[in-house]
């Protein structure tokens, strides 16, 4: 009979927790304590006791329960929403508006679908223009190239035949930008760049340029102490240094130096266009990269479509000193454990250097 009391007094302070909470509950186990015994009191409190840790873990694992899936209906529109803002960096495709439930993150989305909508028009328009302009541009390009080949083959004098050679390496340079203007607006993706050797690409401007600098009475120099190639397109770079090193030879003064130096731990390489002239304005040089800015280190487009051209290859071109000026180009470096002759073939390579911060 005292068994069954028992069992029957655990069963009721039990009930009472668990229905009533403490507080009656607490009632139900003072009055059960007063009428059991020294031992029965022991398996009261043991029973109470392991009542409300089961009802502490019962409560901790409905709230965790509850916690992790608000967390999965608030993190998952966030992660779709990061997705889409990645895809309309990259400009891969254009956003897709997916409703989450939630009024503020669907608002942003929203804008943020909009947004792509008006750089999808942008870049489309760019395209066409670029395509357009490249089109009407080489025909004229390609009867100037016959007519400097045809002068070349038939002038009498050496001198003559050296200006010809040298305006026909203009020309093909300026048909290789426009190739490159015709490529890009055809294509969704980054511009290809190759692993290029600068030894090369400075032989070629070294040729083309000092004859003009002697004529001035200045010197061009150029030096690559480091050696180490880098990712660009050759005639994107080649125009670019030609951009630098005309405004060089017009606005500047004494040598004109072009130098390599190894910049962000090997990973990357600047090109430093320096003369010892009075350099850029100071009003101008904040705009010097911007188009329809003229005066000394600007003619207008030139550096505008320079900056274009080594963007466009993943790097950046800037002016690091106003006086006296110095021109600073920087590419991605092909990386020293691969072997640009072997790894990297011509044109095989997608630009990588899109989101390096340097």
């Amino acid at each position: 009979m005292r068994r069954y009391a028992m069992t029957m007094t655990m069963s009721a302070v039990s009930v009472a927790v668990l229905l009533l909470g403490l507080p009656l509950g607490g009632a139900w186990i003072a009055s059960a304590l007063r009428s059991a015994g020294s031992g029965d009191r022991v398996v009261i409190i043991g029973t109470v006791i392991l009542t409300v840790l089961v009802l502490t873990g019962t409560a901790l694992t409905a709230a965790s329960v509850v916690a992790s899936r608000v967390s999965r209906r608030i993190s998952a529109p966030l992660i779709y929403l990061a997705a889409e803002a990645e895809q309309l960096g990259s400009g891969q495709v254009r956003p897709r508006l997916r409703s989450s439930g939630i009024e503020e993150i669907d608002l942003v989305q929203a804008e943020l679908v909009r947004s792509a909508e008006r750089v999808a028009g942008r870049i489309a328009a760019e395209r066409q223009f670029a395509s357009d302009a490249s089109h009407q541009l080489r025909t004229p390009l390609t009867s100037l190239s016959l007519r400097l080949e045809e002068i070349e083959l038939l002038a009498g004098e050496e001198e003559v035949r050296a200006e010809a050679h040298a305006c026909l390496e203009q020309v093909e340079r300026l048909t290789g930008v426009v190739e490159d203007l015709l490529k890009v607006s055809r294509r969704s993706g980054g511009g290809t760049t190759e692993a290029l050797h600068l030894k090369d690409i400075f032989a070629q401007q070294r040729e083309e340029w000092e004859p003009a600098f002697e004529q001035a009475g200045r010197t061009i120099t150029f030096s690559d102490e480091i050696s180490h190639p880098v990712l660009a397109t050759p005639g994107s770079l080649a125009q670019v240094l030609a951009t630098v090193i005309e405004n060089s030879l017009r606005y500047g003064a004494g040598t004109t130096s072009v130098s390599v130096r190894g910049a962000n731990g090997g990973h990357a390489v600047f090109i430093d266009i320096a003369d010892e002239g009075e350099g850029v304005a100071e009003d101008i040089a904040p705009h010097v990269f911007e188009r329809h800015v003229s005066g000394y280190g600007s003619t207008g487009v030139g550096l505008a479509l320079a900056k274009d051209l080594v963007e466009a290859d993943g790097g950046r071109i800037e002016l690091s000193q106003r006086s006296p000026a110095v021109f600073s180009i920087l590419l991605n470096a092909v990386p020293k454990s691969l072997d640009p002759n072997n790894v990297l073939p011509q044109g095989a390579l997608v630009s990588v250097g899109r989101r390096r911060r340097f």
